[in-house]
Order: structure tokens, then sequence, then C-alpha cells
């Protein structure tokens, strides 16, 4: 798209001298004969550039310049100042007015073409690094709008299940933490703690008969109760944008022995995102309050899960979780 060059000048011929030296370089014209006729341009046209004439009867091209200079919308506008005047004090008005370049009559041709190209080009390249720093800050918003949508979602998840609420967000700061001792990357990190809002999300397709009942399960309803990680992969496989989310909703129920579900997938085959997360999920639910059994203390929690070492859990990150248990703040 060509630039726009508006150019103010109270003379015809000033006008048409410009239009003549501008007129073969694909530039769009458009011409203003007064400085107030020039400020209604502006913001009409919000030009590339404009070629302000200083010697001007009304207001002079100095005012318009600090006018353009002192509104928002305008005030990014490159200016080039066009004067007679050819001396010091003018020079440095025209500077401290806010112009961006300035030169003097008659004008080269050849000069004023360069520097006109110089100022359009620098626009142009400012132009396009606004449009990329925009477009940064809305795939930013749009994450974040994203992602408080999956903490709504972790939130509804736990409000239904009443025997874990708070559950998500507990596990899913956890697992971050010792994600974070085994220097997970910050963008798997992200992907990590998304999947963790959301491991439980395939108990949506688990009737309330069974996921609320307060006595044990029998095998009938524990063998519905195993589909959820399905479920879960089912309903998140579709939606790209959490694709590399999968590992926890679908494989936090994976055990590092091969008898975990949905796939018995066995050691390294299991994700790491899912074997930090399958210690977290298992902590937490026995040191919280359920229907058919009051919370254990924490001794007795971490006594069980030690003796899950290369059963239930992969004991490379047993060891990492035991040392952080022994910090106490994190508890």
């Amino acid at each position: 798209m060509a630039s726009t060059i508006l150019i103010v000048d109270d003379e015809p011929a000033g006008r048409f001298t410009l239009e003549s030296i501008l007129e073969e370089q694909g530039y769009q014209i458009e011409m203003a004969e007064s400085g107030l006729e020039a400020l209604e341009k502006s913001y009409q046209l919000l030009p590339d550039v404009i070629l302000l004439d200083v010697m001007m009867p009304g207001m002079d091209g100095f005012e318009v310049c600090q006018r353009i200079r002192k509104d928002p919308i305008l005030a990014e506008i490159p200016i080039l100042m066009l004067t007679a005047l050819d001396d010091r004090k003018s020079f440095l008005r025209g500077l401290e007015a806010g112009a961006d370049d300035y030169i003097t009559k008659p004008y080269d041709r050849y000069e004023l073409r360069a520097r006109l190209l110089g100022i359009t080009r620098l626009n142009r390249y400012k132009k396009l690094l606004d449009e990329r720093a925009n477009i940064e800050v809305a795939h930013q918003q749009l994450l974040a709008a994203y992602d408080a949508t999956i903490s709504g979602w972790s939130n509804a998840l736990d409000l239904r299940d009443k025997e874990t609420e708070g559950h998500s967000q507990r596990v899913t700061d956890l697992s971050e933490k010792l994600a974070r001792m085994m220097n997970v990357s910050e963008t798997d990190l992200v992907y990590m703690r998304r999947g963790a809002l959301l491991h439980d999300i395939g108990k949506l397709g688990i009737p309330d008969s069974i996921l609320l009942k307060p006595d044990q399960l029998t095998s009938e309803e524990w063998e519905i109760m195993r589909k959820h990680p399905q479920y879960a992969y089912d309903m998140i496989r579709p939606i790209e944008y959490l694709h590399p989310s999968l590992d926890i909703p679908y494989c936090h129920h994976e055990k590092w022995d091969g008898t975990g579900y949905p796939r018995g997938l066995k050691g390294e085959q299991i994700p790491l995102a899912a074997r930090i997360f399958a210690i977290m999920d298992v902590w937490d639910a026995l040191t919280s309050d359920r229907p058919y059994r009051p919370a254990w203390d924490k001794e007795k929690a971490m006594e069980y899960i030690r003796g899950q070492s290369g059963r239930h859990f992969d004991p490379r990150v047993l060891e990492l979780f035991n040392k952080m248990i022994e910090d106490e703040k994190f508890f």
C-alpha cells in the first residue's frame, strides 16, 4: 500500500512543486492550504508523513507541529518541515516544536526524495513493529482467557466432586513445584499446569451415583470409574490448543510397573508430567478427608507413598518428592 503524504503549504506554487517532485515516487499525495486544514486532514487521513511549510498566515508551521505532537491520535506522525528560513534559530525552533527533519527551500529534489524515503521507511518499520506488538498482546490476552476458562472448568469439577474440593488447584501447584526441581522447561510447565487443572475432566462422563457414592465402589463401578482418563482424552483431543496438555488427564493413573490404566503403560513409557502428577494426586487424596475415611496424617501418607517406589511411582521422581516434603515451606 502506497504511503500517504500530506503537503501543507499556503502557496499553490509550493504545493505543485512538491507534487511534481514526488508524483513519480508512488506516494498518495494529499494537500492542505492552511494550518487549520492541515489538522483537519491529519485526523481524516492519518498520513504516513506530513510535509509542513513554516511560513503560513494565521497558524504557522511551528504551531501546527506543536498541536500535532500534543494530540495522542496524531503525535506519532513523522513531520518534515519546509521553509525558506535558513537560520539556526528557525532550525532549532522546528526541532523543539517536534519536527523529525527540516529542509530549506529551494529544495534539491534528490535530497528531498532521499529524506522522505528514509522517514517513510522508518515509519513503515515502526508500524510493522507496532502491529507485531499488538498481535503479541492480543495473543497473550487470548491465552489468559483460555487459562481463565480452564481454571473455571477445574473449579466446576471440584464443586461437583465435593469430596475433593480444592484438590485440582492443590495438586497443580505441588506438581509445578516438583517439576521445577526437575528443571522442566517453562513452556512444558505451562502445558503441565493446564493438564493438571483438567486431570479429572473425564469424570464428567461418570454418573453421580458412582462419583459421589459415600461407600467403597463395587468392581463394576470401578470398571466405569477407570474410564475417566479415556473420557478426558476424547474430550480434550479435538481441542488443538490443549494437545500438549493431554499427558496428565490421559496418563495420571498409569503405574511405573505397568499395572495402571487405561493403557497399562510401564516405566518411562509414561510421560514425565504424568509421573510427577501421580505422586501429588495420591498425596493429596491420602491427606484429605473422604466420605469413607478421614485424612491420613502426613507421616502415614509418606510411609505409604515410599512403599510404592518402583511399583506405582517412578523411583527417581519419588526421591525428589521426598526431598521436597522435607522442606517445610511447601506445607
